[in-house]
């Protein structure tokens, strides 16, 4: 066992001793040492009861044979650092969470860790750091919050966003504005939309380190607790079979995973994530390879914000294993990779099958043939752009129209609110990027204000910075290189003509060679917007988003 550097032998009593001050017995001692990460607190709504599925988890542990020890990482409620500041702080907050999980897994020589996380950068910061350390891990999220209810219909945060760009065109009072607050989010969970921290949760789940049902049981349901327990119990299954993280997360299971998401349609910002936990894994995997995946898979689901259905009606569909179980029709999922059940994808689907095919459409029937999230290339964006395609309407697919340049996400939103935008505008929003920013923000003001006035079906966005998973409509984000090293969305003007079409993967602007290369000759960059703390930290070694925004 690893955890022996801390507790065998003579010159160990020390060690020991210290041990015996938190209640470890001398029995105790002879069992492997699990740690238990969560992400509990106070402000994040998705986070509040994750102690809760820590203790399960400790209980299953024990249950197993193993000594768990509980210990937290930090965590950003998303929907409560947009549009200001404090969004800057998101994405760092991954690289953070990674370095907390590689410090207390190595300088407490932990035997196996178990994952608590639940929101957005949380997940995949657990994850960055897990792999750091290769050991036995599995992952078991806070899981969904339920929908709200408003006026007869199912309802999220998205809604409550663009609620508040209806109100600016006077097709909804303040009093219903209020009651859309009120309603939209009744509960503990990560927000109910197939938004970053769901889609997260489900790529833990098909890329084999959750156990079944990781992201799709609500958080409120008892199943939930009995999950957890499950994988307390199951870490140590894994443990003694020594079958480490690395073992799981392989490339063949990474493609599983954005299979799923391509057939979802789900947050951008996985792809992000993606590629930052295969750099974690030093697993080669690039834009490239996730284009081609999507070009296989069709779109089987639309969930809010694009659709009407959201997480807990995918649960009761079948979830996870039934979509997988129905990709598998089409020969694009890879059967052998093993998972945390001790069981190959294979066998984990077996039983499963689809209870609504209106949730979980059939082949035969997708809504699209290709999948939900796409990267374009072009003069604008020579290392790519993403785009989550499932929620942009068809008129948006393709789209030429004139650029309204903005050089902050405030600049923008003070336009959108103020009525500045008119039809078949191409809103630019640079020097938002990882470096930028700093911190690479999501704009889901912006993206809802244009969709609560009715214009997201005629009007574009495109920024260096990131779109929230609750954003639809065409908000192509992660332009790279982006505005801070010189990309070539530094150099658009007003009134240039930007050409985006989503179907040939194709992101320009309307301008020849020789006249992009002058612009960037006098090119001069602004200076860098933060001089201390840990942002000037991040943004001095944070590298490009289409290597996953890594710090390099």
């Amino acid at each position: 066992m690893q955890s022996d550097v801390i507790k065998k032998g003579l010159a160990r009593a020390p060690h020991r001793s210290l041990l015996k001050a938190l209640g470890i017995t001398d029995e105790e001692m002879k069992r492997p040492f699990v740690g238990v990460a969560q992400a509990a607190n106070e402000v994040i709504p998705g986070h509040l009861h994750l102690k809760e599925i820590a203790r399960a988890v400790k209980d299953g542990i024990r249950m197993a044979g193993g000594v768990p020890f509980e210990f937290s990482t930090i965590g950003v409620c998303d929907g409560l650092a947009m549009n200001h500041e404090g969004m800057k702080y998101s994405l760092p907050s991954r690289e953070l969470i990674a370095d907390s999980i590689e410090i207390m897994a190595k300088a407490h020589a932990f035997d196996a860790l178990v994952l608590v996380p639940n929101c957005d950068k949380i997940v995949p910061g657990m994850i960055m750091g897990a792999l750091r350390v290769n050991l036995p891990t599995i992952v078991v999220s806070g899981g969904p919050m339920l929908a709200g209810f408003y006026q007869g219909k199912t309802i999220a945060l998205s809604n409550v966003f663009e609620a508040v760009g209806k109100f600016q065109t006077g097709s909804i009072s303040e009093q219903e504005l209020k009651e859309v607050e009120d309603c939209a989010c009744p509960g503990v969970g990560s927000c109910a939309g197939l938004y970053t921290a769901n889609s997260m949760n489900i790529w833990a789940e098909a890329v084999g380190i959750a156990l079944p049902g990781n992201g799709t049981i609500p958080a409120v349901d008892a199943r939930r607790i009995r999950l957890a327990k499950h994988t307390g119990m199951k870490i140590m299954e894994l443990f003694k079979k020594e079958v480490k993280f690395l073992d799981i997360i392989t490339k063949k299971a990474i493609e599983n995973a954005i299979t799923v998401e391509m057939a979802l349609g789900g947050s951008s910002n996985t792809m992000l994530h993606t590629l930052a936990i295969a750099f974690e894994a030093g697993i080669p995997f690039n834009l490239d390879d996730i284009n081609q995946i999507r070009e296989q898979v069709p779109q089987l689901c639309s969930l809010s914000p694009a659709g009407e259905y959201h997480i807990q009606d995918l649960d009761r569909a079948g979830g996870i294993s039934s979509l997988i179980k129905e990709l598998n029709r089409k020969k694009v999922i890879n059967l052998e990779e093993i998972t945390v059940t001790g069981k190959t994808v294979s066998e984990n689907i077996k039983s499963a099958q689809i209870l609504n095919n209106q949730v979980i459409r059939n082949i035969e029937n997708a809504y699209n043939p290709k999948g939900g999230i796409v990267f374009l290339k072009g003069n604008l964006a020579p290392q790519g752009a993403v785009v989550k395609s499932s929620a942009v309407h068809p008129d948006m697919l393709k789209h030429e129209g004139s650029a309204r340049v903005f050089n902050s996400e405030e600049e923008s939103t003070k336009a959108i609110l103020g009525g500045k935008i008119k039809k078949g505008d191409v809103i630019v929003i640079r020097y938002e990027g990882p470096k930028g920013g700093p911190g690479m923000r999501e704009m889901l003001t912006p993206t809802s204000a244009i969709a609560g006035m009715g214009l997201d079906r005629e009007v574009a966005l495109i920024t260096d910075g990131r779109f929230s998973g609750a954003t639809r409509g065409a908000s192509i984000g992660h332009v790279s290189p982006e505005a801070a090293v010189g990309g070539p969305i530094a150099i658009v003007e007003e009134g240039d003509m930007i050409e985006i079409d989503i179907p040939e993967k194709k992101l320009n602007v309307k301008l020849d060679e020789n006249e992009i290369k002058e612009r960037l000759k006098r090119l001069k960059l602004p200076e860098p917007k933060v001089k201390s703390g840990c942002l000037k930290y991040y943004a001095n070694f944070v590298g490009s988003a289409d290597k996953g925004a890594v710090r390099r």
